[in-house]
């Protein structure tokens, strides 16, 4: 590198060449060290260009490295947006067929929720007709029930009324309450009470020893062909004549002879009636006593009680003991006043005719609330 391109050295003052001979030689000799001391200065001059040169050739080296590695950065990265445009491209495409098909989604859901408003719309309807069809049954199976109600009711009064069957009455009331028990109603719950205070009335009103005094009077029937009548001396003897005519009656009796027509004589013939008269009274009072009719059990008792006094023998130990049962069989019915039943057939025939005006009221009520309800399960989405 010249010496004037150097930043750390001074120019060189100029050389005076002193023209004259005597004075070459000395000047030379000055000048010799010099040379010497620039030629060590231009080498250190040109190591150093050489270093500078050097660095720079790395640097340029080191550029072009980079370079040549963006390039290659640059390279990938035109390949990776290469590689989204395709993605994007596909993706767009995705996003048409997407588009497309929410469309064709979107026509399907409006297609499903107007058939699913109109099968909402069958179905209230069919709702309703079932419930209609439903009312109906019930209200036909209930006026089954309650007519079946009634006629026990009535049947348990009139038998009671007719034949004083308390337990046939209690048994048909019995009925009448298991059978209002399946009515749907609740009006009717009521009845019930009523009802069971009947029974309970009829079932007390029974005698408690009804089978037995039966027995008794069947036993009784059967011993009266064994009881002894009174003799007949000991007749003569009470009906002694008192008047004057009745002793002239009797003395005629000893002269004139009455016998019946089938040869039997008056006494046995009398025996015998007496016999079947107590009977059929001993079986108007079991008859009595199965219909619970008290006035005439104690009638049918009384009358035996007399015909045992009468016509039988009074010291005879069994008529003392026939006598001695009547008076306990006259305890087995204790004479009551007739029950007046029918307050819950009456109550059961009120109930019914204010239950007739409900039928229109309930439809009407169904219909309402069906319209009231239809704008809002339509307008629902």
């Amino acid at each position: 590198m010249p010496e004037s391109i150097r930043p750390d050295s001074t120019p060189a003052a100029p050389e005076v060449v002193d023209t004259a001979p005597t004075r070459s030689a000395p000047m030379k000799n000055q000048t010799g060290p010099q040379g010497g001391g620039a030629r060590a200065l231009a080498v250190l001059i040109a190591l150093i260009a050489l270093g500078v040169s050097g660095y720079v050739g790395w640097r340029q080296w080191q550029q072009e490295q980079v370079s040549t590695g963006d390039s290659r950065s640059l390279a990938t990265l035109q390949q990776r947006v290469g590689a989204l445009e395709t993605t994007l491209s596909g993706v767009s495409g995705e996003r048409t067929s997407l588009n497309q098909r929410l469309g064709d989604v979107d026509q399907v859901n409006r297609s499903l929720r107007e058939e699913l408003l109109s099968q909402a719309e069958r179905t209230r309807s069919l709702e309703d007709a079932v419930a209609r069809l439903a009312q109906k049954t019930l209200s036909g199976h209930d006026a089954m029930l309650l007519d079946e109600t009634e006629s026990l009711l009535r049947m348990a009064d009139e038998r009671y009324a007719l034949f004083h069957d308390a337990q046939g009455a209690a048994a048909a009331y019995t009925l009448a309450d298991q059978t209002l028990g399946a009515v749907n109603d609740s009006a009717f719950t009521g009845l019930r009470q009523s009802i069971t205070t009947e029974r309970d009335a009829l079932a007390k009103s029974q005698p408690a020893n009804q089978a037995s005094a039966l027995q008794q009077l069947t036993e009784l029937r059967a011993d009266l062909a064994t009881l002894p009548l009174k003799p007949l001396d000991a007749l003569n003897t009470t009906n002694q004549p008192q008047s004057v005519w009745e002793r002239i009656k009797h003395a005629l009796a000893s002269v004139i002879s009455v016998q019946r027509s089938n040869g039997a004589p008056l006494a046995v013939a009398d025996s015998r009636f007496a016999r079947e008269l107590a009977g059929l009274d001993l079986a108007q009072a079991q008859t009595a006593l199965l219909a619970y009719d008290s006035n005439a059990y104690a009638a049918a008792l009384q009358r035996v009680d007399v015909a045992l006094a009468t016509q039988f023998d009074g010291n005879n130990p069994d008529v003392q003991q026939s006598r001695v049962t009547l008076k306990q069989l006259g305890a087995a019915l204790p004479p009551s006043a007739p029950l007046h039943l029918g307050a819950a057939l009456s109550e059961l025939r009120n109930l019914r005719t204010v239950s007739s005006l409900k039928p229109d009221a309930a439809a009407t009520t169904p219909a309402s609330s069906s319209g009231a309800a239809a704008p809002a399960s339509g307008a629902k989405p």
